[in-house]
């Protein structure tokens, strides 16, 4: 019996090349509205949950695609950016972007891809209408170059001598990382790491903190629908 994402992988592949094969897993992907309140945290369910529910945060949406693209044939590893829901870029509100404001350190999943011989950034985040709201949307994709960034990194200590931030563009400099990742970011190249590594860093949040984003996500939810209206 095929699975929703059998069943997606046959539809949005039929008839096309590898590349035209991974714009198009990418386009789909990115097209699911994008939702926070959504719980789909176990990487070997998230890609069916989030094909049943029709949206789905950028954990699931990039399990998702991971998935797909290793069908496909490729290479991907997880890339996690530490960042600040408090973003200037975003066009919060005033009672959103006060809320942001109290938010602690978030943690931001993507892909890395491996395509002709380069690590490239694959995020398929933010659905498209949400470009109104500053969010810095891939409206297209070419399956080749890094697609935009859906967070802005916060900065690394490690990487600060090699690495841009505060920034939607890739890092180009660090000549000590195969991957040339971006200022903050972490890779993992199975589900399993990127797991300990986020149960890790959410798991030092004070209560304070829990209750702020306990405001902050529905808030945002709301604010995203209204967006898409």
């Amino acid at each position: 019996m095929m699975t929703r994402s059998d069943q997606a992988f046959e539809e949005w592949t039929r008839g096309k090349d590898p590349l035209q094969a991974r714009i198009a897993i990418f386009e789909h992907i990115r097209d699911i509205p994008y939702s926070i309140l959504v719980p789909m945290t176990d990487p070997k369910t998230a890609p069916e949950q989030i094909l049943d529910r029709g949206r789905g945060y950028c954990g699931p949406k990039h399990y998702l695609l991971a998935a797909l693209y290793r069908r496909l044939g490729l290479d991907v590893v997880y890339a996690t950016f530490p960042f600040l829901w408090d973003d200037p870029g975003i066009r919060y509100p005033p009672e959103l972007r006060t809320l942001a404001a109290g938010m602690p350190v978030a943690y931001h999943l993507a892909c890395r891809v491996l395509i002709n011989g380069r690590w490239v950034l694959v995020d398929a985040t933010w659905d498209l209408p949400l470009a109104r709201g500053g969010f810095p949307v891939s409206a297209s994709w070419d399956g080749f170059s890094d697609t935009r960034c859906a967070v802005t990194p916060l900065r690394s200590a490690i990487r600060t001598a090699y690495c841009r931030t505060l920034t939607n563009e890739p890092c180009r400099e660090n000549p000590v990382a195969a991957i040339s990742p971006m200022d903050g970011e972490e890779n993992h190249p199975d589900e399993n790491g990127h797991t300990r590594y986020y149960h890790r860093k959410t798991g030092m949040r004070t209560p304070t903190e829990i209750e702020r984003i306990a405001r902050f996500y529905p808030a945002f939810e709301a604010w995203l629908e209204s967006l898409r209206a």
